[in-house]
């Protein structure tokens, strides 16, 4: 994984740097940011130390975008910078009980339960903390920093760290989409990975301090209803 993404990384920015491409905004991750550190997590704190050893790799390659992205501004004038949003869901996201995201997967493994008569099985405790952001919302703010952020530092594009919730309270808003009332398991031996990984928006703030993001509920709801209408052709 590490050397594909440095791949995908060094083409695009060299691609984009011999075609005179005005502007590219790329997507960082947090789980960049080191394992052990301090909370809230800002954009200073990238490269303070090494990341969660489940991704060591992964989290590398895409720190060394924002190396890039600084090489490239200083030596050629390159006008490219990175985003790094939290967890993202929402429709037309990867459904699969295996390989996707937290909300996605809750979401997969709900509507099999209810469909099937059968116990919800969340994986670990449930008291993993994380802050989620609808690709809705995302999408609004990707597009700002297209036109107005001109700064090569890279911008966390989050909800406020009052939003964060544990993966117990987001399972319980799924089910509460599905109307779901049958039994629910937590099964511990599964891993909860990464206790927190709490991000600041305060930099996000300083500039749209106004922006509204949609509520969770609504947020899973709507994602809940896409999946439902779309369970056929849905990535999963």
């Amino acid at each position: 994984m590490q050397r594909t993404n440095i791949f995908i990384n060094d083409n695009v920015l060299q691609t984009s740097s011999e075609n005179g491409i005005e502007k590219v905004v790329s997507c960082l991750s947090t789980c960049i940011f080191p394992d052990e550190t301090t909370y809230p997590i800002d954009e200073t704190m990238i490269h303070n130390g090494p990341p969660h050893h489940s991704n060591f790799g992964y989290s590398y390659a895409k720190r060394l975008i924002d190396v890039q992205n600084h090489a490239y501004h200083l030596q050629l004038k390159c006008n490219f910078t990175a985003v790094i949003p939290t967890n993202v869901f929402g429709p037309n996201d990867n459904f699969g009980l295996e390989d996707g995201h937290v909300l996605p997967g809750l979401i997969h493994k709900t509507y099999v339960a209810d469909r099937d008569g059968t116990p919800l099985v969340v994986w670990g405790t449930g008291s993993a903390l994380r802050q989620f952001i609808y690709s809705h919302d995302l999408a609004r703010l990707m597009i700002w920093v297209v036109r107005h952020y001109d700064e090569i530092e890279p911008i966390i594009l989050s909800v406020d760290e009052k939003d964060e919730i544990s993966i117990k309270e987001a399972a319980e808003l799924v089910m509460d989409a599905f109307d779901f009332k049958g039994d629910v398991i937590y099964d511990t031996t599964r891993s909860d990975g990464q206790y927190k990984k709490t991000a600041s928006n305060a930099k996000l703030r300083k500039y749209v301090p106004d922006f509204k993001f949609t509520p969770i509920k609504q947020a899973i709801k709507e994602t809940v209803d896409w999946f439902v209408a779309n369970y056929d052709t849905a990535r999963k």
